[in-house]
């Protein structure tokens, strides 16, 4: 039993090394998914052409709104370049996030190894890591849970964010809530009325 409960433990650990969710190749991104940028056609803008870019918190769960928005502007706007990228987390949440990472992982060991980390700081054994090296399956898992939830509280931006040729013209972190398309589709007709206000 005991050799089995190491070997989960470990199991446990690999995982939450090899499948972290918040590190991307590029140093940000969350929830397993990396700043991206994703271009409708498969093109870059061409010179002159309106950009209208989303930076949103793709942990939130807000790339699904983005496909929606981004499908209904490429219709109406078929000559609109839009551009979408997932909102990083600042560097203290994000850095803060792989610290509580490596700490899992390093406690998640500890249990399954049955190592008592306090006899390195010349502390006594508390009775609740006593508990947890008797108990290595379910601590693990609580640990491992309880610490992606907290991860994924530091790098959950909750941004819905969009700029129009760099020009911010909505922000969820300042209004609270995503545009409803109609208010979205209305702050995109006055923008480029008032860029062309006398079009050919």
């Amino acid at each position: 039993m005991a050799a089995f409960s190491t070997a989960f433990a470990v199991t446990v650990c690999c995982f939450a090394l090899f499948g972290s969710t918040f590190v991307s190749s590029d140093g940000g991104g969350g929830a397993g998914n990396p700043s991206k940028s994703v271009h409708l056609g498969g093109k870059g803008p061409v010179e002159g052409q309106q950009t209208l870019k989303f930076l949103y918190c793709y942990s939130c769960g807000y790339q699904k709104a983005y496909d929606q928005y981004s499908s209904i502007l490429s219709e109406k706007y078929p000559n609109l370049h839009i551009d979408g990228a997932n909102y990083d987390p600042s560097m203290a949440h994000l850095l803060a996030a792989k610290v509580l990472s490596l700490a899992k992982m390093v406690i998640i060991i500890a249990i399954g190894s049955g190592i008592n980390l306090f006899e390195y700081i010349g502390k006594q054994q508390p009775n609740w890591w006593i508990w947890c090296t008797s108990n290595k399956i379910y601590a693990c898992l609580v640990v491992f849970f309880g610490s992606n939830m907290f991860e994924g509280m530091l790098i959950s931006t909750g941004a819905f964010e969009l700029y129009l040729n760099d020009i911010p013209v909505w922000s969820k972190l300042e209004t609270g809530r995503i545009p409803q398309p109609a208010e979205l589709l209305q702050i995109i007709d006055n923008y480029l009325l008032f860029d062309n206000p006398y079009p050919a």
